[in-house]
């Protein structure tokens, strides 16, 4: 049997995963992007005097309560996410970890694009072996010392930093809405409405919306 360049002949390249698509695209990692498009409508809103983060919370069954959507990853640092939920707060779990080793080794709190990161590399790991990458998608927000900051970090470990985020179901209007009634002047207040009517607008119905912020002022992250 003849080998291929690599060494190895055309049974033993079979039993290797096909990583790319036709067009180049990591078919793993697209995979995972379309189960975060199916997931709750997720917002984040920053101005320079604060950063807002909004998760649509949908109705649970029977007798069960309703899944946390907005995390306190530190004093000053905040998430949420669309997706699956336990891939979710895997990356949760992770962004919390690495607040507190930080807090341990250097006395001091992380700063939010260290954070968002290292969610991007830890992500990225899951698309250069043969595992399922995270079918998650993360906002993470914060105020450290060089002013407020928000990250959206995708399955694939691209971060992108902005002042306005929209992921999961119908995404792409909830961003619309956003981008039409954004100002950055406006207040906490002004940016939790803002949020309410980009889900509203996804989703056509009024929804429930877990909100928390944090404050260039405070630099506390607090859920309201």
């Amino acid at each position: 049997m003849a080998e291929s360049a690599t060494g190895f002949g055309a049974s033993a390249a079979g039993r290797y995963p096909s990583f790319y698509g036709p067009e180049g695209r990591l078919v793993l990692v697209d995979s995972a992007l379309e189960a975060v498009s199916r997931g709750s409508t997720t917002i984040g809103i920053k101005t320079p005097q604060f950063a807002l983060l909004a998760s649509h919370i949908k109705p649970a069954r029977p007798l069960m309560e309703p899944t946390e959507k907005v995390f306190a990853i530190d004093a000053h640092v905040g998430a949420t996410g669309s997706g699956y939920i336990g891939d979710i707060l895997s990356l949760i779990d992770e962004l919390r970890l690495e607040a507190q080793k930080h807090r341990l080794s250097f006395e001091s709190p992380i700063d939010v694009g260290s954070l968002a990161k290292h969610l991007g590399g830890y992500l990225h790991n899951y698309t250069i072996y043969a595992v399922r990458p995270q079918a998650a998608s993360v906002i993470v927000a914060g105020a450290d010392q060089t002013g407020v900051h928000m990250y959206q970090v995708d399955p694939s470990g691209t971060f992108f930093r902005g002042a306005g985020f929209a992921i999961g179901q119908s995404a792409d209007s909830a961003l619309d809405a956003i981008q039409r009634g954004y100002s950055a002047d406006m207040t906490v207040e002004q940016a939790a409405q803002l949020a309410n009517k980009a889900i509203e607008t996804a989703l056509g119905e009024r929804p429930v919306v877990e909100v928390g912020v944090v404050t260039a002022k405070e630099k506390q992250f607090r859920r309201l």
